[in-house]
């Protein structure tokens, strides 16, 4: 009797910036676990699809794109992912997936952590929960912040880094001017009066060597938010 072929599967893993240090989440680890697990589910796993660096809030991402495509061209059988939330961290996106792209085109999806097979009836149904949990606990994280943010701002708490031409002298003190930045912003306010766009403003104060609060290059955004503080702080007085 002829053998059975395995069914071709695609791995795919993903870390943003703020979850690149955090243990078990890189992308080695990630695709580790993929592979050791499609060897021992008997998956031809043709390759493992990355996302480095990039939020896992939208599938406006390039591996995820084409991950989109092979699914809809017929291409693959099986998604394979550590987490949920390494394909999307939105339900609505998630359930996208599921029903309009690996459902549509008979594609199985494997969750290593979430136990889920969408095969069959009860791992689709436990993906909604599982969804519509996690999303539920970012929401209530965001309320905490909030919360916590505005808790701060009774208690005269500064928020935030410190603007360019002052100093924070101590906890919950008053900013201080600092003279020599106080300058620089006089300079990119009266450039700004004269008609210079962020951009131009930025290249100027790059190209004389004039360093940001952080000591790094200008960017059109940095100007914008000199400028941006100044007139707020403008409007207060």
């Amino acid at each position: 009797m002829a053998d059975v072929p395995k069914p071709r599967a695609i791995g795919y893993v993903r870390v943003s910036t703020l979850e690149q240090a955090r243990e078990g989440i890189s992308l080695g680890a990630q695709e580790a676990k993929i592979r050791a697990y499609a060897l021992a589910k008997d998956l031809d796993l043709a390759e493992v699809i990355r996302d480095e660096g990039l939020s896992g809030k939208g599938l406006d991402r390039p591996g995820m794109q084409r991950l989109i495509a092979a699914c809809q061209a017929g291409e693959i059988g099986a998604v394979v992912a550590v987490k949920l939330d390494r394909l999307s961290r939105r339900t609505r996106d998630l359930l996208y997936l599921v029903e309009d792209v690996f459902q549509a085109h008979d594609v199985v999806l494997h969750s290593l952590h979430e136990t889920v097979d969408t095969s069959c009836a009860s791992g689709r149904f436990f993906l909604r929960i599982m969804g519509a949990l996690a999303e539920m606990e970012r929401e209530l994280i965001g309320e905490r912040t909030a919360a916590a943010l505005a808790h701060k701002r009774t208690l005269g708490e500064r928020l935030g880094t410190t603007p360019l031409g002052y100093r924070t002298p101590g906890h919950r003190l008053a900013l201080e001017p600092v003279a020599a930045e106080q300058v620089i912003v006089q300079r990119i306010l009266g450039l700004r009066r004269r008609g210079h766009t962020y951009r131009a403003i930025a290249a100027k104060l790059t190209a004389e060597g004039v360093q940001t609060k952080r000591r790094r290059r200008w960017h059109a955004s940095t100007v914008a938010g000199v400028v941006g503080y100044a007139a707020r702080l403008h409007r207060a007085l």
